[in-house]
């Protein structure tokens, strides 16, 4: 029986690696492991231990909480705004602040 974590994490790394470009092959090399670790998870044979897991989220350059953020589709160009918008003084911060608001109230 499939749970709801598992069915999620694997659609979450099946997500991420689309959205990369990337094949099932590269990312499992990329991870340091064998051609057929990634298509073992998300084909349901296996699932991440949670250090590998913390891996693939180091490789999507996101935070675990990321990867479990259902509502980010995207999480990776997510945490990339953010710390560039960390970087931003008091103002701009503001200015790009409005510009959200405005493009958001579509």
């Amino acid at each position: 029986m499939v749970s709801t974590y598992d069915k999620f994490v694997r659609d979450r790394i099946t997500q991420l690696r689309l959205l990369k470009g990337i094949s099932e092959y590269q990312l499992s090399y990329d991870l340091g492991h064998s051609r057929s670790y990634i298509y073992n998870i998300t084909s349901g044979k296996s699932l991440p231990p949670l250090i590998e897991l913390f891996s693939i989220c180091e490789y999507f350059n996101i935070t675990p909480a990321e990867f479990f953020d259902d509502k980010l589709p995207n999480p990776e160009l997510v945490h990339k705004a953010v710390e560039e918008f960390k970087m931003l003084d008091d103002r701009d911060m503001l200015m790009i602040l409005s510009l959200i608001n405005r493009l958001t109230k579509k």
